[in-house]
């Protein structure tokens, strides 16, 4: 695997796919959480690191909300680009585990 697509994380990719819709930091804990099934709870501080760290990368931007007194961010195409490779990934993860077994 090249250094310019890396295995996302866990985290970072529910992160993203949250994103696909604008949302505030609870609301993005709550979907994570929600699309899997209580599996992931994640912390405000997992969260705001990997926002931090997305913002950074050029993958997330901030959102402008209705209400300004709430932080919302959204997913950048170069986010959708990176969440569609790792998607790839993992179908070929999967799909080499379910040949082998």
């Amino acid at each position: 695997m090249g250094t310019k697509n890396p295995p996302l994380t866990e985290a970072v990719y529910y992160i993203l796919l949250s994103l696909l819709n604008p949302l505030h930091g609870y609301g993005i804990m709550q979907n994570i959480k929600a699309l899997t099934n209580g599996r992931i709870n994640m912390g405000a501080g997992t969260l705001y690191g990997a926002l931090n760290s997305l913002l950074s990368k050029g993958f997330i931007k901030e959102y402008k909300a209705d209400d300004p007194s709430k932080k919302e961010y959204i997913i950048t195409d170069s986010g959708k680009a990176v969440l569609k490779n790792e998607l790839k990934r993992l179908r070929e993860l999967v799909a080499n585990g379910e040949n082998l077994l």
